[in-house]
């Protein structure tokens, strides 16, 4: 392990020099390394000749954390990504409030390996669950250390000291005080990071839980923010990735044939780059890149092993070879149902769907005979590191990976594929590449939210208590592999695959997950429960998945909900109502409540005040989560007859997410849900030929309009005294159901296959 940064990078501790920074916290080697401010770090331009950083702060030293400046600020590490959700201010304030500083004394830097923790990927709503405690008790340690040394300083025991905005004084004597950089001077001192320092009590806080502006937004509203897509570096070369049309089967990827070089040879400085069955092109500047790329002959080889139509998707996934488990069996399902007044079942089917980030992904890499530097949107920077490794076979204590925000991608979409093909072209052609996907490359090649196609059945009895509940869900998985040293290398992008010529193996990818007891279950008190998931292995045959926002809980919600719905319709009780006497516990009841308040619910059976004309309006509620948080929301919708098209008016919801970090944020993350969620049960769907992708623009794979979107009623419900929870998909499953509910409250039909597309809702209308 190096003490050092090389080349244009500034050394650890001369930044502490430069900086007169307290870190708390044990020393990396025999002295004590400080981490770089936002005035010391390598600016993110500086591609070539940057910093090595090959090692991971140590999570159980302060000094990974957190940094005090001599000029009474703090410079606070962070290890999740800022992916537009706000956890580069949220974060600070969990930190603010525990140091006693004020926001404005309180920054961070980008993220980077070896310069900011490894608390792994930044998905399932983790960046305040997962990141919040470590800054938490990092930030109460420091504070304990800071009043440590005051308290020498000031002659004063420490319990007779008191903090405001880092300044720290004798109680009852405020001209007696000491700045946190007075107290530093250029002394360093160590910390082990122990855990045990007390955090505060909920009830003093005067940061958390409250509205504080996000850190990030003047700089984006004000068009400075520097996005990936921005950045550039000295003598880099720009390239484009060449590939057919829209991916085909997973596994059975398009493979070269033949290359024309030729084809190119009128484009000055353009150059054909190759490995295996990998191509792209660079040059100069980048639209000699976008006209190589478009010129290229390249004859590929492309088996058509894919479904023909979604109809035959769903009926391969019904009879594939399956991994069965039994997620939950509980009580004795067969005979509940025996005994049930009512029982409500269906068959509910959901399409593939993708990412679709609005600014196509983006890479810069600089590859040297030993090293590499990266600069990209990677979810998780150390797996980029290990990925980089895989590709270029340099260990990876000669990479550096560097994070620079992108477009909201939703998930794990396209870049990962992006920064390694960036990689490959670096290291091919010996020079700073600046790869910049099309959008039929960033439609057609990323990977998508699998299909999943479902059986539902509930039992009621006479009183509209739920007695008995099935689920059946068939879905394949996401796609990737392990390879080298006892699987620690990640190796899960089309790049990598073709660069390497290995083949990804033929299983469930990083994870399989179906139906589970929280999505589909948990949320109603039910005594006799069946869920099963078929999971599809192997991948052969189908389209490469990854995980989208709230994975498969749209499709999940979108049967079960309905599917309570129609129970609720059976035993001629209103949704909510049926909900609410069903409901698991005040959790769940304080959000159902919650919306209903806010849209002023009305009583009564579904689809019991049918419209007549033209336009239907309808209105639907449902429960859903993702992981660990609770949600609960409202559509309000109409629908055009003539037409089919539906709109969603207005819809509510809300989340109970635990401790509220900031309120503001969360709501505003619901309304995001709101919309997309929109979004996808009413337009979005990838198509696809026997062959390949053919969803490759935004005409073939068609998202909500801002003028199509609805208006919303976001309700952060603030339980203060808990424990942080995600926010950021927890009610995605429940705004997209309660479209669909909404739909049968309008026109008395149930539709069982989104999304909801004016053909078939006028197929679904006439058949009715």
């Amino acid at each position: 392990m190096s003490n050092h940064d090389s080349g244009t990078g500034l050394q650890r501790r001369t930044f502490l020099k430069a900086g007169g920074a307290l870190i708390i916290g044990a020393a990396v080697a025999p002295e004590l390394l400080a981490q770089e401010g936002q005035a010391g770090g390598v600016p993110i331009n500086a591609a070539s000749g940057a910093a090595f950083s090959g090692f991971e702060p140590d999570p159980n030293q302060i000094d990974s954390w957190i940094a005090i400046h001599a000029d009474n600020t703090a410079t606070i590490f962070i290890g999740h990504h800022e992916l537009g959700q706000g956890i580069s201010t949220t974060l600070l304030q969990i930190a603010a409030e525990e140091l006693d500083l004020d926001m404005v004394q309180v920054k961070s830097i980008p993220l980077e390996t070896g310069k900011t923790p490894n608390q792994g990927g930044t998905y399932a709503s983790s960046g305040i669950a997962r990141g919040g405690p470590r800054i938490r008790l990092a930030a109460a340690e420091g504070r304990q250390a800071l009043l440590k040394l005051a308290s020498a300083r000031l002659g004063t025991p420490v319990e007779k000291l008191t903090v405001t905005s880092g300044v720290v004084s004798v109680v009852g004597n405020p001209g007696q005080s000491a700045t946190y950089g007075q107290l530093v001077g250029d002394r360093r001192f160590s910390v082990q990071f122990t855990g045990t320092a007390p955090i505060k009590d909920y009830r003093t806080h005067k940061i958390v839980g409250t509205r504080v502006p996000r850190v990030d937004i003047p700089a984006k509203a004000g068009g400075k923010y520097v996005y990936m897509q921005n950045v550039r570096v000295p003598g880099m070369l720009h390239g484009r990735v060449v590939r057919p049309r829209g991916r085909g089967a997973y596994y059975h990827e398009a493979t070269v044939v033949s290359v024309d070089e030729s084809s190119i040879a009128d484009i000055p400085g353009a150059r054909v780059v190759r490995r295996k069955d990998f191509v792209g092109v660079v040059a100069p500047d980048e639209w000699s890149a976008v006209k190589a790329a478009e010129r290229l002959r390249v004859t590929w080889d492309m088996p058509a092993m894919l479904p023909s139509s979604p109809e035959e998707l769903f009926e391969r996934l019904r009879s594939a070879k399956t991994d069965d488990q039994i997620v939950v069996d509980r009580g004795d399902v067969a005979s509940a149902f025996a005994g049930a007044a009512h029982i409500a079942s269906g068959r509910y089917d959901s399409p593939y769907q993708m990412h679709a980030p609005f600014g196509a992904h983006c890479a810069i890499a600089d590859v040297k005979a030993d090293s590499a530097v990266l600069i990209c949107s990677s979810q998780n920077i150390y797996e980029s590191r290990l990925s980089t490794s895989s590709v270029t076979g340099l260990p990876i204590d000669r990479i550096t990976v560097r994070y620079v925000e992108t477009s909201g991608t939703y998930g794990r979409s396209a870049h990962a594929d992006c920064a390694q093909s960036a990689v490959i072209m670096s290291q091919e052609v010996g020079a700073p590449v600046r790869l910049q996907f099309m959008r039929w490359d960033d439609h057609g090649w990323e990977a998508y939210q699998p299909a999943h196609t479902a059986d539902v059945k509930v039992g009621v009895d006479a009183n509209g208590k739920i007695i008995a509940y099935e689920y059946h869900g068939w879905q394949h998985g996401f796609g990737g592999a392990y390879v080298g040293a006892k699987g620690q290398q990640h190796m899960a992008e089309y790049a990598e695959l073709l660069a390497t010529g290995r083949k990804a193996t033929l299983n469930n990818g990083l994870r399989a997950q179906g139906p589970t007891p929280f999505n589909t279950g948990d949320m109603y008190a039910i005594p006799n429960w069946k869920i099963v998931t078929h999971r599809v292995s192997p991948l052969d045959g189908y389209l490469k998945g990854n995980p989208q926002r709230s994975p498969f809980d749209i499709a999940i919600s979108f049967g079960g909900e309905q599917t309570m719905d129609e129970a609720a319709y059976l035993a001629n009780l209103d949704p909510y109502l049926f909900r609410r006497q069903n409901i698991n516990g005040q959790d769940w009841l304080s959000v159902l409540d919650a919306v209903a308040r806010a849209a002023n619910w009305t009583p009564r059976r579904a689809a019991s005040n049918l419209s007549v004309g033209r336009i239907r309006r309808g209105r639907g509620i449902a429960a859903g989560t993702h992981l660990s948080s609770y949600g609960a929301a409202v559509a309000e919708i109409d629908v055009d007859t003539e037409t089919g098209v539906i709109t969603a008016k207005r819809m509510y919801a809300a989340i109970d997410a635990g401790q509220a970090i900031n309120p503001g944020i969360i709501e505003d993350q619901i309304t995001g849900q709101m919309c997309q969620a929109a979004s996808r049960m009413l337009k979005e769907e990838v198509t696809f030929s026997a062959t390949n992708v053919t969803s490759l623009d935004w005409n073939t794979y068609p998202v909500l309009r801002f003028g199509e979107a609805p208006e919303v009623t976001a309700i952060s419900v603030m339980r203060q005294d808990q424990t942080s929870s995600g926010a950021g998909e927890e009610c995605l499953a429940a705004g997209a159901a309660a479209i669909a509910n909404a739909f049968f409250d309008a026109t008395g039909v149930r539709m069982h296959r989104f999304p909801l597309t004016p053909p078939r809702v006028l197929q679904a209308l006439k058949k009715a």
